[in-house]
C-alpha cells in the first residue's frame, strides 16, 4: 500500500481497508494472517506452484516501514535458501451485494529487479474462496481471482479467473481464463500502480473487470 487510504469515490462505500500505518519494522495487525512454511497443512507442496522459498512471519520478510507501506521482501541466505512472505486478510466475507458491485484494489510497487536477476520472481495480489481455508483440497471449485500477477520482472500485469473443475472445466484449468496488459508510466516495477477488480452483480451475466 502507498500512503493513506483515499476516501471512496462518490456512490461507493468503504467496507475494509488498511493503510499500514504502523511503526517502522512492525509486523501486521490482527486483521491479517500469515501463511508459513512451504505449503498449507495437507495441501499441495511448494504451494502448488513449484515455489522454492519458505514463507515466514518474520519482520525480516514482512514489515511496515513507518511511511504507510507494507513491505514483503524475498531474501536469500548465504547457503542459497530463500524466504519470503505470504499474507491474507482474516475476513473472508468479501462479495458484492445483490445488484451491486464490489471493488478490490491496492496500490503496489513490484520489486525493482529485471533481467536475469528477476527470473523466478512471482509477486501477486489475489483472492481465494473462503471454503479453501481448512480444506486445501477443494481448488479450483472454491474460485480464485488473481487481481495482479507479475512473472520474472516483466512489464506485464496478468489477471486470471480460476473456477470449476481440474483439469478443464469452465475456466480451462489449470491455466484459468487470463489476460494481461502493460503497466503505464515507467512500467510495473518503476512506480506504484493501483491494481483492481470490480465484481459486478448489477450486470447479467455477472461481470468481473480488471484494471491497472
Amino acid at each position: 500500500a502507498h500512503a493513506a487510504v483515499p476516501p471512496p469515490d462518490s456512490g461507493w462505500n468503504l467496507v475494509w481497508s488498511d493503510d499500514f500505518g504502523g511503526a517502522p519494522g512492525a509486523g501486521l495487525s490482527a486483521d491479517w494472517l500469515y501463511d508459513t512454511g512451504t505449503s498449507h497443512p495437507g495441501g499441495a507442496q511448494n504451494w502448488g506452484t513449484g515455489e522454492v522459498e519458505t514463507m515466514t512471519s518474520s519482520t525480516d520478510n514482512v514489515y511496515q516501514d513507518g511511511a504507510s507501506h507494507l513491505v514483503i521482501k524475498a531474501l536469500r541466505d548465504a547457503a542459497g535458501n530463500w524466504t519470503s512472505g505470504r499474507v491474507g486478510t482474516m475476513r473472508t466475507d468479501f462479495q458484492p451485494p445483490s445488484g451491486g458491485v464490489l471493488r478490490v484494489q491496492a496500490s503496489i510497487q513490484l520489486p525493482k529487479v529485471g533481467g536475469a536477476a528477476a527470473q523466478g520472481y512471482w509477486p501477486a495480489f489475489w483472492m481465494l474462496g473462503a471454503p479453501f481455508r481448512g480444506n486445501y483440497q477443494n481448488w479450483p471449485i472454491v474460485g480464485e481471482i488473481d487481481i495482479m500477477e507479475n512473472v520474472n520482472g516483466s512489464n506485464t500485469a496478468l489477471g486470471t479467473l480460476h473456477c470449476g473443475t481440474n483439469p478443464g472445466g469452465p475456466c480451462n484449468e489449470t491455466t484459468g481464463i487470463s489476460a494481461n496488459t502493460s503497466c503505464p508510466g515507467s512500467g510495473c516495477s518503476g512506480e506504484f500502480h493501483t491494481y483492481a477488480i470490480e465484481w459486478d452483480r448489477s450486470a447479467s451475466p455477472e461481470t468481473i473487470r480488471w484494471a491497472v
